[in-house]
Parts: C-alpha cells; structure tokens; sequence
C-alpha cells in the first residue's frame, strides 16, 4: 500500500515553519461539531500548522484552510459511522479522518493505520497531547497487517488511492458485514461506476454515495459507503486471513 494521504498540498522538504498566525479561528459550527472537546481540535490543528507543515505532512497552503477542508470535514463522517464498533483509518496520514473522528467519539476503538515511520511518529504524538486512550497508532502496510490485526467494523479513507485500489487494502481488514467508507471529491460517482466489478470481486454486496456534513461544512462531504457480505475480500482474502491464523496460533503453541 502506498498512500500518499497525509500529504494535502505539501513536499517532503518543506522546512519552514508556518506560524500559528496562518492558522484561522475555529469557526462557530466547530463547537457544534467537536463539543467540549473543542479545545483539543483547535490543539491538533496548531500541531498540524506547525510540525505538520514542517515534517512535510501537510502543505504550507492547507494552513489557512484547516478547519473547513480538514477538521470539520473528517469530523462529520462521525454522522454515519454506527455507535461503539471498532475503525481501522488506512493510509491515515497526518491523521486524517481518524483523528477528529476520534475526537468526537469516544465510544469508538480507532486504529490508525500507516506504513511510513515520520507519519507513524507524528500520530503517535498527536495521540499522546491529545489524550485519545481510545486510539492506537500501528505503523504497516494493509496487506501486511491482514491476519494480524483483529478485523474491524468500519474502515476509512482519505485521499489514499483510486476506490478500485483502495479497496484491496481496505474491505480485507472488514469483519463479515462491515463496511469502508471512503471521503471523496466530486468524482465519487465515476469512481463507483468503475471500480463496481472489483468491488463485487472483493465481497462487497451493497454500495452507495452519502453526503453528510450537511449545513456545517460547504459543500457536504462526500462518502462512497461499500458494505461487504460475510466474505471481506473475497475467496482469496478468506484463504489468506485462515493461513496468517493458523501461522500465529502456530508461534504462539512454539512459546
């Protein structure tokens, strides 16, 4: 897997720092949306503005632009992902959508999912100032996790690759009858048009356009919502999970 995520705008050698100045006020839907742990949001927002921008995480130009585009925008995928199961963010990044979604809620298990190491380092800090008990930062690759890491309810997305390639990684590390829901742009539509027969392939059985945000963030955000049958991944991926199964209870009985 190889998600260029966390990057919105920015280059591996920004070095200059992005004064906290840049960074706009928090709107007044931000209080609606992120509740008492709005001064958490506006926390990893400054973290973002300024070790973000400086790690090459996000673009100097997002700055500005954070809470409308960024914040706000992962934080009501909140509005249709069900109470208490457990979210696996692939490809997270900086940290979105799985950061302010865990911000407002607490009632869920969040993995943040990510293969390169100065991403991994800077989740693992945000997670720490941020005080989210209820999020696990795992730095690998969705196929090399697959079998090891215990499967999920609901996986999300953000800007990682097209819907056909992002859900090879995503729909294996679904539990039977979970779903992915994937933030989109304009070309939701035309991508589930063409990556249906890859879908259906990988045990998805139901898939849909959402919009959610309605009236807190312009213009709504998007979702693709592919929910899968009791076969994530397809016959392969079911062939592929048994086999790490039985390779682990294997070390665990040689301990």
């Amino acid at each position: 897997m190889t998600a260029d995520h966390g990057d919105t705008g920015g280059r591996a050698g920004d070095t200059e720092p992005v004064g906290a100045q840049e960074l706009a006020q928090p709107p007044e839907n931000a209080e609606v949306v992120f509740g008492e742990r709005l001064p958490d949001a506006l926390r990893y927002a400054e973290l973002l503005a300024d070790a973000g921008v400086r790690r090459g995480l996000i673009g100097p130009r997002e700055v500005p632009r954070l809470w409308g585009r960024h914040l706000l925008n992962c934080a009501v995928l909140s509005e249709i992902v069900p109470d208490g199961v457990t979210v696996c963010d692939v490809g997270s990044g900086a940290g979105l959508p799985g950061i302010p979604l865990a911000l407002v809620r607490p009632d869920l298990r969040i993995t943040l999912l990510e293969p390169l190491l100065r991403r991994t380092t800077f989740l693992q800090e945000a997670v720490e100032l941020l005080g989210l008990d209820h999020v696990t930062v795992v730095r690998g690759r969705a196929e090399e996790v697959l079998g090891t890491l215990e499967p999920v309810h609901v996986v999300t997305a953000r800007a990682v690759a097209p819907l056909d390639r992002l859900a090879g990684w995503g729909v294996p590390l679904l539990r039977p009858y979970g779903e992915m829901l994937a933030l989109k742009g304009d070309t939701a539509e035309q991508e589930l048009t063409g990556a249906r027969s890859a879908l259906q392939k990988l045990g998805v059985v139901r898939t849909s356009v959402v919009q959610v945000g309605t009236g807190v963030v312009h213009p709504p955000s998007t979702v693709v919502r592919a929910e899968v049958g009791e076969s994530p991944g397809g016959v392969r991926f079911a062939a592929k999970r048994a086999k790490a199964a039985r390779a682990g209870r294997a070390g665990r009985r040689r301990r």
